[in-house]
């Protein structure tokens, strides 16, 4: 058990491990409604577009999450803003955004020298270099997703499988529209400083994809994504540590391993069952 106790001995890695647990956990959870209601796009546009806000947030030496949460919710409703008071449908109001948003954040970051280092450090992140504060902000605001997850199950679940029902229900749809695109920005936020930009979308899709194919009922692929998603943080962190490879890919690649086992050996679903 040495492999498994002696990293712990550096605090920078018992802070690492949670880190990534939450955030492994957080992403998993939300990204199930991400999955089935296929805004993986969303997602992916979403965490590039806080760029200019992470790049304003450290030229000005504020922390980083509060210009991601700043930017992230002024694309959040602004795109929904876009959508809702124009023609232009969804994917293409993304797509105009994320472009321009994320070629203003480089355009920022190169004007501010240490180009390649500093956009590397955003585009994968730095987990190892989570700090006590980092830390605090993972867990206060992945606790403030997960209990309004909780609160608002339900009508998520319904806007999600049948918007219709919902507007028979009279469900406040635009609101919880709006909610859903503020868990995400806030989400994404949470995961900054594990996977950092480039690698946001892994985090949010690949174990609920994972999990959709093993359970069809919500709780439960909510429950079976979260523990591969804390699974990937941890083993991915141990596996940056013996193998000397960088933190938030090795996290993603873990995770990404766990659904290509899935989806060969699924029961009744995997590719392999259904060859025999």
């Amino acid at each position: 058990m040495s492999w498994f106790t002696d990293p712990l001995q550096f605090n920078f890695i018992v802070r690492a491990l949670l880190a990534a647990t939450a955030v492994g956990i957080v992403c998993s959870v939300l990204g199930a409604y991400v999955v089935l209601r296929g805004m993986a796009f969303f997602g992916d546009a979403l965490a590039h577009t806080i760029l200019p806000g992470v790049v304003g947030a450290y030229l000005l030496g504020w922390p980083l999450a509060v210009g991601a949460l700043l930017m992230g919710l002024l694309t959040a409703v602004g795109i929904g803003a876009l959508t809702e008071r124009s023609n232009l449908k969804e994917d293409t109001a993304i797509g105009v955004l994320f472009a321009g948003l994320f070629a203003l954040g480089v355009a920022m970051l190169s004007a501010s020298g240490n180009y390649s280092i500093d956009l590397a450090h955003f585009l994968f992140g730095n987990l190892l270099g989570v700090t006590t504060n980092d830390l605090w902000v993972i867990i206060i605001l992945g606790s403030i997703v997960l209990i309004t997850i909780f609160f608002f199950y339900k009508e998520f679940l319904v806007i999600s499988f049948d918007p219709v029902l919902a507007t028979t229900l009279r469900l406040p749809t635009t609101f919880l529209r709006y909610l859903l695109l503020i868990l995400i920005a806030v989400t994404i936020v949470v995961a900054l400083q594990v996977v950092g930009i480039a690698l946001m979308l892994a985090m949010f899709v690949t174990p609920a994809a994972a999990a959709s194919m093993l359970t069809r009922r919500l709780p439960t692929l909510m429950a079976i994504a979260a523990t591969i998603g804390a699974f990937s943080g941890i083993a991915g962190l141990y596996a940056s540590f013996y193998l000397n490879i960088a933190s938030g890919p090795a996290v993603v690649l873990v995770a990404s391993l766990i659904f290509v086992l899935v989806f060969l050996f699924a029961p009744g679903q995997g590719y392999i069952w259904q060859k025999l």
